[in-house]
């Protein structure tokens, strides 16, 4: 493709507010990004009918003269540009509506892998939320064929979770908040190296002209969201951008797990919450995702358990498995209300049965016999 072609495909993403959608519905009237830039302002109005900033020749010359610079930015540093319409551009971002229309990235890793899986999380992790994003990434490597693990790069959750990739050899993506000519949190320098040098990628829709401002970190949430399968909530504040990162998952019709925490623990008060609000599926291993995700395992013909074969249940878990063998699957609370049952106990009870093996949970916390 020649570097003008790349010039109009370039600016042509750089216009503030461009996701798929709104490129989609411009390309259906207007046959190409240079006819877009070439147009004068009152066809382009009457063509679109819009009134926005678009519309207006001197902006869209701007977004040109930048998109130029940027481009001998990409090939003086090794950079990647995906635009939307390209073969290898990642295609769970074309599901999301809102999402970037272009990518610019480093790194040789596959962004359309079999299994890509984010995990995210409070800056500020404790132990235990980092002994659960080691323990998940390195169950999941061991269950999951072609897995990437995607976060963000940030303190806490995000960097243990990069971490936790690299030492189990898998490839992980960092979606950065501001352009790839630099590294934020400088700290995680090192980190970034590891990650492109291992298989991974450094991603972004940011320019290197961009300055860095509070309200990117809110909106490269939607790439982390929209590049996954799933997103694995570790540990959250009863507010935090993970749970904004959880939102626009759920948002995309993308299934959301949580992993629960002590009650009174500050955080994990948001991941509480999500399972409370059944925002997020209880997990507690990696067969809990595999199994909720209808993944082939690795190990499908090793079960790690000997299931039994007729199984000795309480008066309770007979109760709660007659209503689902009943039913053909039942979400929880319609499971409680049946059972006369308080959602604690239930809950309580479901978990107990589903790694015995006697019911499967499925996504949206519905459950059906194993």
């Amino acid at each position: 493709m020649s570097d003008a072609a790349l010039t109009y495909k370039l600016a042509f993403g750089l216009i503030r507010g461009m996701g798929v959608d709104l490129a989609q519905k411009i390309l259906a009237v207007i046959p190409s990004e240079k006819e877009f830039f070439d147009m004068p302002d009152a066809e382009l109005k009457a063509i679109t009918s819009s009134r926005s900033k678009i519309t207006e020749k001197s902006y869209r010359d701007a977004c040109l003269e930048k998109a130029q610079h940027e481009l001998e930015f990409i090939e003086h540093n090794d950079v990647k540009f995906s635009y939307f319409t390209d073969s290898d551009f990642p295609n769970r971002l074309l599901n999301a509506p809102d999402a970037p229309i272009l990518l610019f990235s480093t790194g040789q890793c596959n962004l359309n892998a079999t299994h890509m899986v984010s995990m995210v999380g409070t800056r500020r992790s404790t132990e235990y939320g980092r002994h659960y994003s080691e323990r998940l990434v390195r169950e999941l490597s061991e269950q999951l064929d072609d897995l990437v693990i995607v976060s963000g790069l940030a303190y806490g959750t995000d960097i243990n979770s990069h971490r936790a990739a690299l030492n189990c050899g898998v490839p992980t993506v960092a979606v950065q908040a501001c352009g790839l000519n630099k590294i934020y949190p400088v700290e995680h320098r090192r980190d970034a190296v590891e990650i492109v040098h291992r298989g991974g990628a450094i991603v972004s829709d940011y320019t290197s002209q961009d300055v860095m401002h509070r309200g990117n970190f809110v909106a490269r949430n939607r790439i982390i969201a929209g590049l996954s399968d799933c997103t694995i909530v570790v540990e959250s504040a009863e507010k935090g951008g993970s749970l904004i990162t959880a939102n626009i998952a759920q948002s995309y019709d993308r299934d959301v797990f949580a992993v629960p925490g002590r009650l009174g623990d500050e955080f994990s008060k948001g991941c509480n919450r999500l399972i409370q609000n059944n925002q997020a599926m209880l997990i507690t291993c990696a067969d809990d995702i595999v199994k909720a995700m209808r993944w082939d395992s690795k190990h499908i013909n090793k079960p790690t358990q000997e299931l039994e074969i007729f199984p000795t249940l309480s008066a309770e878990e007979q109760t709660v498995v007659d209503i689902i063998k009943q039913a053909g699957d039942i979400h929880i609370n319609d499971l409680a209300e049946r059972a006369g049952l308080p959602i604690y106990r239930v809950m309580s009870t479901v978990v107990s049965l589903d790694c015995r093996g006697i019911i499967i949970t499925l996504p949206g916390c519905r459950y059906t016999m194993a």
